[in-house]
């Protein structure tokens, strides 16, 4: 059975891993830093987690949970409350352990999206494929982030920190609270789709 000290270890490993992962990437960050990063030694970091990769699996858990668990009570709610200060880093994290690239970092983002699914299932949302809907929404989500250089530099502050990171929020909340479309002009882009997938469907 582990003690209090080894449950405190656990989670500064974990949470040295998340920003070390975050500022260099999975393959950047190595197991001696990490353990350095948490004051611990590398063979309890090991005691713990086993390698780097399990590691890394506890903290994709991690993450993940945690932002599902503001989703949820978010929705549930229907009103957003301030930001927990914990979520923009592992926010950030989970993007950049989606930018690898690897089988492992698209399985995490099918479960992000099983999440979103699920969770906006219950909010009746007006789509014919919510799937594709939430899948979209995600990766515009995360295309902040993943643009945080460049969106930092147009905006001359950093988004990847607060106030900038609440400007681009409140940005996002003004893009989706208004049509862009009028609903003509949706019904007529939705018909054109339409045909387009009708004459795919008869080419041989």
């Amino acid at each position: 059975m582990s003690s209090d000290s080894d449950l405190t270890a656990r989670a500064r490993i974990r949470d040295a891993a998340i920003a070390l992962f975050t500022e260099r990437g999975i393959a950047g960050a190595t197991i001696r830093d990490i353990a350095q990063a948490a004051g611990v030694s590398s063979g309890l970091l090991r005691h713990h987690f086993g390698s780097k990769e399990g590691l890394r699996d506890a903290c994709d858990e991690f993450a993940l949970a945690r932002i599902a668990q503001v989703q949820t009570r978010f929705v549930g709610s229907q009103m957003l409350g301030p930001i927990p200060p914990d979520v923009l880093p592992l926010q950030q994290y989970l993007v950049r352990a989606l930018m690898d690239g690897s089988p492992r970092s698209t399985e995490m983002f099918r479960r992000a999206v099983d999440q979103g699914e699920h969770l906006l299932g219950d909010l009746k949302v007006e789509t014919g494929d919510l799937r594709a809907f939430v899948a979209v929404v995600g990766a515009m989500k995360m295309g902040m982030f993943l643009m945080r250089d460049q969106l930092s530099a147009v905006l001359g502050e950093d988004v990847g920190v607060p106030p900038g990171y609440l400007r681009i929020l409140r940005a996002s909340i003004e893009i989706f609270r208004q049509p862009l479309l009028t609903p003509e002009q949706a019904d007529q882009a939705m018909r054109a789709l339409d045909r387009i997938s009708l004459h795919e469907g008869e080419r041989p």
